[in-house]
Order: C-alpha cells, then sequence, then structure tokens
C-alpha cells in the first residue's frame, strides 16, 4: 500500500512553499498527500498581500476528517500563525497518537513577512515541540525559539542541544543562512551529525524550508529511519535548488518535480542513444573519423547534476573494418573524460545535452563548415597554469568553457590541434545523441564529396 502522509501548513497562492510545495514533495518521492489547511495567503514571489486564518475548530475538523479516514504514515506541520491554532493542532495530534511528526517552526517568509504571532512562539515551545520527533528551524527560528544568537556551526550545536531540550527528540537547525558551506546540524540528544549541501547562488529558494520538513516526513512515511530520512531529504531539496525555477519577479520556487523528470527520462535516454549508435554502425567507411583514443557518444539527462546523469558508451566507439561498432550498451557514468567536455556545454545551454569526440584534420574541419556547422577551436598550450596542474582531462573542460565564454553560445563543433602526447580532436555537440550522429554523419558525406 502507498504509505500517506499529511501536511497541515498554510496554502501559498503562488504555489512555492507551504500546502502546495508539501503535497508536490510527498508525490515526488512517492507518497500519498493528505493536507490540513491552516491559513490562506495571497502571496506571489514579490511578497505576502494578505493573510486569513481559518478558526481553529476548523482545522481540527479538518484533521479529524482525515485521520478518522484515511490516516497518516507521518506528518508535518508548517505554519500555524497563533496560539489558538496551536492549541487545536496539537489536542488532534494527541488524540489520533500521530508520532512521526515534523515541525518546521515557519515565523517568517523568505520576503520578511511575519507568518508567526510572537505570543504564538510559547505556545509552539510548550504544545508542539514534546509532540514531535523532528524539529526543523532555520537559524532565525532557532535564535527566536533559543533566546540566542547563532553565527557558527558552534552556536548551531548549542542551539539544537537547548530544543533538544524541550522535548523533541530529534533536532535539525539548518545552516543555509549563515556564510559558507551550507551544513545542517542533526542532533539526536547524544551525537550530532553533519549535512553539507551545495550552495547554490540563486535567488529562487522560496518554499526550501517547507519542502525539507516535506520531505524528511516522507521518508518517515515510507519506513526510513531519521537519519536515512534527512539524508534523503537533503538529496531531494539540493536537487530542487540545482533547477530553481525562475518564475515570478521575486524568489521563485524550488523545482519539486527534477528529481522525478529526471528519472523518468533515464530509459528514453538510453533509447535514443541506442538509435544515435545504430545510425553510426550503419556507416560504411565512418572509421575514418575515429581517432586513434577511439570515440564516445554522451547524452545527459535533463536534470543532470554529475557524471552519474550522463550515458555513454563503457567500452567506445572503436573502429571496425571501415565501419565502427560500439562496445557495451549505453550506460550512466560509463565516460569520465569526455564529461569534462559536456558539462561546461550543459552549463551555458542545457538544451544542448550529447557531445561525440571525432578525429582532427583540416579536411574534417572543412567538411564541417561544409555541413553548415559553426566551428571554433582553441590551443591547449593557453591554459591557465592552475589547469596545467590537474588531470589531464581538466584541459577539455577549460578549452570548453572558454570558447563558449568567448562566442557566446554552444558551437555545434570544438576542436583543438593537439599537443605533446595529446592526441588533436573534433567534439561535435547536439541536443541529444541522435541529432549528434546526425551531424557526424553530415561531416561524413561532406568529406566524401571532396
Amino acid at each position: 500500500m502507498l504509505p500517506k502522509a499529511l501536511t497541515i501548513a498554510g496554502s501559498d497562492s503562488g504555489g512555492g512553499a507551504g500546502i502546495q510545495a508539501d503535497l508536490k514533495t510527498f508525490a515526488a518521492l512517492g507518497v500519498y498527500g493528505a493536507s490540513v489547511i491552516t491559513a490562506v495567503t495571497a502571496q506571489n514571489t514579490l511578497g505576502v498581500t494578505g493573510v486569513h486564518n481559518l478558526p481553529p475548530e476548523f482545522v481540527a475538523q479538518q484533521l479529524e476528517a482525515v485521520l478518522s479516514d484515511i490516516g497518516a504514515d507521518a506528518a508535518k506541520i508548517g505554519m500555524l500563525a497563533n496560539a489558538d491554532i496551536i492549541g487545536a493542532v496539537a489536542d488532534k495530534v494527541q488524540e489520533h497518537g500521530l508520532k512521526k511528526l515534523v515541525l518546521d517552526p515557519v515565523m517568517v517568509a523568505k520576503s520578511g513577512d511575519h507568518l508567526l504571532a510572537p505570543e504564538a512562539r510559547e505556545a509552539l515551545k510548550e504544545r508542539l515541540l514534546p509532540l514531535a520527533l523532528v524539529v526543523t528551524p532555520n537559524i532565525h527560528e532557532a535564535e527566536v525559539l533559543t533566546g540566542m544568537g547563532i553565527s557558527d556551526l558552534a552556536d548551531m550545536e548549542k542551539a539544537a542541544r537547548v530544543l533538544h531540550s524541550y522535548g523533541t527528540p530529534y533536532v535539525i537547525v539548518k545552516g543555509g543562512h549563515l556564510e559558507g558551506v551550507a551544513t545542517d546540524v542533526l542532533f539526536d540528544g547524544s551525537e550530532f551529525h553533519h549535512f553539507t549541501g551545495e550552495r547554490f547562488v540563486t535567488k529562487n529558494t522560496h518554499g526550501t524550508g517547507c519542502t525539507y520538513s516535506a520531505a524528511i516526513a516522507a521518508g518517515l512515511a515510507r519506513g526510513l529511519p531519521v537519519f536515512e530520512a534527512v539524508q534523503q531529504a537533503k538529496e531531494y531539496i539540493n536537487t530542487a535548488l540545482a533547477f530553481a525555477l525562475d518564475i515570478g519577479g521575486g524568489h521563485g520556487p524550488t523545482h519539486h518535480l527534477a528529481s522525478l523528470y529526471r528519472d523518468r527520462e533515464r530509459y528514453r535516454l538510453l533509447q535514443e542513444m541506442q538509435a544515435g549508435v545504430a545510425l553510426l554502425e550503419g556507416k560504411a567507411g565512418l572509421a575514418a573519423l575515429i581517432p586513434e583514443v577511439q570515440s564516445n557518444l554522451l547524452a545527459a539527462l535533463p536534470y543532470a547534476r554529475g557524471p552519474e546523469d550522463i550515458a555513454a558508451l563503457p567500452g567506445r566507439l572503436v573502429k571496425w573494418g571501415e565501419r565502427v561498432r560500439a562496445v557495451g550498451l549505453p550506460t550512466f557514468g560509463a565516460s569520465r573524460h569526455m564529461v569534462a567536455v559536456l558539462i561546461p556545454a550543459l552549463e551555458a545551454d542545457p538544451e544542448v545535452r550529447a557531445v561525440m569526440n571525432i578525429r582532427y584534420s583540416p579536411e574534417i574541419i572543412a567538411a564541417c563548415e561544409q555541413a553548415g556547422l559553426t566551428v571554433a577551436s582553441f590551443d591547449r598550450q593557453e591554459k591557465p597554469e592552475d589547469y596545467a596542474a590537474r588531470p589531464q582531462n581538466r584541459y577539455r573542460e577549460w578549452g570548453t568553457a572558454a570558447v563558449i565564454e568567448e562566442k557566446g553560445f554552444v558551437p555545434d563543433v570544438i576542436y583543438d590541434r593537439g599537443g605533446w602526447c595529446r592526441e588533436a580532436q573534433v567534439r561535435v555537440f547536439g541536443k541529444g545523441p541522435r541529432q549528434v550522429a546526425e551531424k557526424v554523419l553530415a561531416i561524413f558525406r561532406k568529406l566524401e564529396e571532396s
């Protein structure tokens, strides 16, 4: 049976936080989501223009309706607004014996608007913290709840101890608001665990806290221990932030479905890779384009974050008489060298998700131009000194990035003439593996004609 999770929170008319963010997160992580709305807000990416708190008795009525019939394997609590709503929620949580409860003490919106009345803070500490299994304050919320200032990791650990003393078994103090590495501190009453994540340079972080706590609740609903639920949630929110949506004129939302879309595309991409390889294998004489180091065809998922999201041929494309043959079936994470070429192209243009390397010669470059492809080059000898000390494949990353920066777009073809113990090569880029294969065949046809 599908695990069930309940969100008790406010509604965000902009769709990036609150109930809307929680339900998207539950769905993305394979959990059925139910909701109890505590407040209705009029808000967008620029701020909150209005809040209508629902009557506490109606909040209680929603809770009774859901828990008496559907139930919940875990629940998360977000915006509660005032002491009366906090009391109504606490009463129903106790009445129905909810144990796997994640409390996100929402106090201030990303825009700076206050979402929790000052007099409700004590009610939150006294009524809900002792009932929660996990509490997830950010730095500012932890400061309010503990009355202490937090400026570094040591302060975060001290605050976690104080919050634990209020009765919550697991305390997560989120470090996203501090400078440097984004580290969250988890305290289980005896040990501290640090969860380090990437720091993304983006203004589109609306709903991050809601999404993170909902992801933890989803993990708990699926039966994960707290540590594993937090670990999964951290990975999920990192992906959601990496592909945050630039919507509206203010703080856009995280992309709650990025990980789901990425996983959905895996099978389709492997099929497209096989189609591209079949085109190349079917052309007699194509071995003339294979370099001494052999060729490889790479393609990335739409939401690629690293080599594990990029498919390639584990044994490359090799010469087989006058033809080429693929050694092995396309698989993810099979090529580390050519990834250094594709990543800069992906970062510059997410639509350019495939590349193949072929042999260099002046005649091949002329054929590229005759095929109507945009062509650019770099000189390996011009790479900065710091790249000279790095692994040998890093010159490819530098050269590709330098060409793209100079041109302002990703050319169809980027080549270099090699150097000492380095074979000259041509890289052909495209939106997908089939398109790259078609470009390579177009180059070959022009080469045959010359």
